[in-house]
C-alpha cells in the first residue's frame, strides 16, 4: 500500500488548504485513512479519520467546524479541507491507513502505512 499526500502550502491565517492523501495498491475495503499533523518539537498529532465504508468521520476538538473529511471512493482518495486556519494549524500533515477498518484511532500506533507528509504553513 502506497499513500501519496499532497496539498500544503504557505497561507495566511483564515485561509483555506485541501489537503489529498491517494492510496494506491492491495487493500480491503473495510480500511480507515487518518490526517495526523506534527509541529517541530510536538508529538504526532491525531486531527481527523474516515472510515471507508460508511464514511464515519471524528475531529479532533481543535479543527471541528474548520476542518472537513472526505473521500472519494472512485479515485481512491481522501481529502481534509481546513478552512479558517489558525497560526497554531502550522505543522507537517500526514496521512495513514490503518487496515483493521474497525473502529477509528486516535493513536498513530494504529495505523499501519503512512504517506511522506505536506507541509502547512498558516503565517499571521
Amino acid at each position: 500500500v502506497q499513500l501519496q499526500a499532497s496539498g500544503g502550502g504557505l497561507v495566511q491565517a483564515g485561509g483555506s488548504l485541501r489537503l489529498s492523501c491517494a492510496a494506491s495498491g492491495r487493500t480491503n475495503s473495510s480500511y480507515i485513512i487518518g490526517w495526523f499533523r506534527q509541529a517541530p518539537g510536538k508529538e504526532r498529532e491525531f486531527v481527523s479519520a474516515i472510515t471507508w465504508r460508511g464514511g464515519r468521520t471524528l475531529y479532533l476538538d481543535s479543527v471541528k467546524g474548520r476542518f472537513t473529511i472526505s473521500r472519494d471512493n472512485a479515485k481512491n482518495t481522501v481529502y481534509l479541507q481546513m478552512n479558517s486556519l489558525k497560526v497554531e494549524d502550522t505543522a507537517v500533515y500526514y496521512c495513514a491507513l490503518d487496515l483493521s477498518g474497525v473502529r477509528i484511532a486516535d493513536n498513530p500506533g494504529n495505523y499501519d502505512y503512512w504517506g511522506q507528509g505536506t507541509l502547512v504553513t498558516v503565517s499571521s
